[in-house]
């Protein structure tokens, strides 16, 4: 069986801007803090919804530092580092594992993509590099290259890659990836309305974006099901629903951010190309957040 790195629920968390662009590392760490006192399992720093396409490599290891530092070791703190230049991957993660990074999370390349072939190649190469656990990451509409069921057993055989994150939305392919790796490879779920059937393949919890303004409630969600209480943990995906679906009315973290902005937290605009959503969005997500009990 392999490491766990975490179970339960992991926040995918944003990355907070002042109104100048700049990164506000002061909201970034009460951030952090609110999440391990909220119940949050892991804590994700510069992933997709941390905005790591734009950060540049002195903001993006900065934010590592200060997350690992607020956290102290009170909670796993994974590290996005992946990139569609493996040379940079490897320098990126390398630097996250000296500034105490607890694991990895790395994303398919993008753009120029790769054959299957090169996806074992890659990843393997930045794990070894860095010499810390990894969770390798699965979202096809994002980079345009899918992981396969196959190429996911074959890289579970690297004792560093220690999960996979399936934000492919396809059901049948988890099943095959749970049916041909076992716990050589344990699951997390990446889409946040698909938490529970992912659990039910035996995945061990998720990356979650609605954790950012309910990391109590998908806490809760992961732990009833790992207790037993299956039909409890289904009740409350479906009324996370409304709110997980809000979450996503826009490009990720678009909503997300006006949500925490709505909430009290500080948390800025995202940076260019990504700009602020319309009326009708935002009405969508302000509906969600009183429906959630959260305003």
């Amino acid at each position: 069986m392999k490491q766990l790195i975490f179970t339960g629920s992991a926040v995918a968390l944003v990355t907070p801007m002042k109104s100048d662009g700049t990164v506000d590392f002061e909201e970034l760490n009460k951030l952090a803090e609110f999440h391990v006192e909220s119940g949050t399992d892991a804590i994700v720093v510069c992933g997709t919804t941390g905005e790591s396409a734009t950060l540049d490599d002195e903001e993006h290891i900065e934010c590592i530092r200060q997350v690992v530092k607020t956290v102290c070791g009170r909670v796993p703190v994974i590290a996005g580092t992946g990139s569609n230049n493996t040379t940079h991957a490897i320098m990126m993660s390398k630097k996250a594992a000296e500034s105490g990074a607890d694991a990895l999370l790395l994303v398919t390349p993008y753009y120029n993509k790769t054959s299957q072939d090169g996806l074992v190649k890659s990843f393997n190469a930045i794990v070894d590099a860095a010499g810390i656990p990894a969770i390798i990451y699965n979202v096809p509409s994002r980079t345009g290259v899918n992981i396969l069921p196959q190429t996911a057993k074959e890289l579970a055989k690297n004792p560093l890659i220690c999960g996979i994150k399936e934000a492919s939305g396809n059901i049948s392919q988890v099943a095959e990836i749970a049916a041909m790796c076992g716990d050589e490879l344990p699951i997390y779920s990446g889409n946040d309305d698909q938490v529970v059937p992912m659990l039910s393949l035996g995945a061990k919890g998720a990356i979650s974006v609605v954790a950012n303004v309910a990391p109590s409630q998908m806490h809760q969600l992961c732990q009833l099901w790992f207790d037993g209480k299956t039909q409890d943990s289904c009740a409350l995906q479906l009324q996370l629903l409304e709110l997980s679906n809000a979450m996503f009315c826009d490009v990720n973290p678009i909503p997300v951010k006006a949500a925490m902005n709505m909430l009290g937290w500080k948390v800025g605009e995202c940076r260019l190309p990504l700009v602020c959503t319309n009326d009708n969005n935002l009405n969508k997500i302000e509906a969600a957040l009183k429906n959630a009990n959260l305003i």
